[in-house]
């Protein structure tokens, strides 16, 4: 055989090795997900993000192919289980319940987190509802204007809890009473972090901690129980099932940059494929009217963001609570 005709055949026999290859590439993309989903959620049992995922997981469940694993990874105000994920392979078989506190509030505060936004794609928020800071129906505490009062007549006696530093329950707290007028806020009250905001909570039922503020959808089964007291609701409108005044009705309209909010992100890096397959897959979840109304009646608004949205957005958020721990003096070195 001639070199012209070796180089032929050889030449050949690679174009259709390629076209084979990527044949192969294709179908395996295609096939995404091929095993089971690790979904880690960054907070314990009882909090916010908590009852978001594992309400969202029953209709995602039904949409996504194969398994979803849930798995609560806590610590460090959502740092450990947002590492956790940092550090696994971008093929979409590992994701996370981003919060507003593990992924907006904690990279705002801490100067030695280790990791940033641009160490994660988020392919859709789905979630976001407004913080209500509370206290146990046993307190003496009746309103805001109780609470600062306490505050100020014995600095550094009341008590508040979140779910760590870095939380949003931790600059929530702090944020609240600085807007009415307690100077120097980080020291006027003692910060009790917790791993969770269930725990969160439970601390303020049995009286180790004296407020909390929180999103409405861990607070709504105490709320609706009688167990706690909402003494504000960061909202322009009333929010149904929390008989208490909105921030704007009692004249701190800026606190409604308060607001938490959920999404599913993964490492940095997710190919457009798998984004997509995630959009579809929500879209189909918060369509879904169990999920809708167990949702609505915690306060929650369900809007989904497509992952260009939910990227903007979560940075958007940052760049809020990065002035906000500016402004408050709550940078931790």
């Amino acid at each position: 055989m001639s070199f012209k005709a070796k180089l032929l055949r050889t030449t050949t026999a690679l174009a259709v090795a390629g076209v084979a290859f990527a044949t192969m590439a294709t179908q395996a993309q295609a096939e995404y997900p091929e095993r089971p989903i690790t979904m880690v959620i960054p907070y314990g049992a009882g909090g916010a993000t908590d009852i978001s995922a594992r309400t969202i997981a029953e209709p995602l469940g039904k949409a996504v192919p194969e398994p979803l694993l849930m798995v609560n990874r806590t610590g460090a105000g959502g740092a450990t289980g947002s590492v956790s994920v940092k550090n696994a392979k971008n093929d979409g078989y590992t994701m996370i319940f981003a919060r507003v506190g593990s992924h907006t509030v904690n990279p705002a505060m801490k100067a030695t987190l280790p990791y940033t936004l641009d160490d994660f794609s988020f392919v859709g928020v789905y979630e976001i509802n407004p913080v209500v800071c509370a206290v146990s129906m046993e307190s003496d505490i009746m309103s805001m204007g109780d609470l600062i009062a306490k505050i100020k007549a014995d600095p550094g006696k009341v008590r508040f809890s979140s779910s760590g530093v870095g939380s949003l329950l931790h600059i929530a707290g702090i944020m609240a009473i600085s807007k009415f007028g307690v100077e120097k806020a980080t020291e006027a009250v003692t910060h009790i972090p917790l791993k969770g905001g269930g725990a969160a909570a439970t601390a303020v039922l049995s009286g180790t901690s004296d407020y909390i503020c929180t999103n409405s959808s861990a607070l709504a089964s105490f709320v609706a129980n009688k167990q706690l007291r909402p003494l504000i609701v960061t909202t322009k409108d009333p929010v149904p099932g929390f008989d208490a005044p909105t921030a704007r009705s009692l004249g701190h309209p800026e606190l409604e940059e308060l607001v938490g909010w959920t999404g599913i992100g993964g490492p940095a890096g997710i190919s457009e494929d798998v984004a997509a397959k995630w959009r579809g897959w929500l879209a189909s979840a918060v369509s879904d009217q169990k999920f809708l109304d167990a949702m609505t009646k915690r306060g929650s608004v369900i809007r989904l963001m497509d992952p260009k949205e939910s990227n903007d957005f979560i940075r958007a958020q940052y760049n809020t609570f990065r002035k906000l721990v500016d402004d408050l003096d709550m940078r931790i070195k």
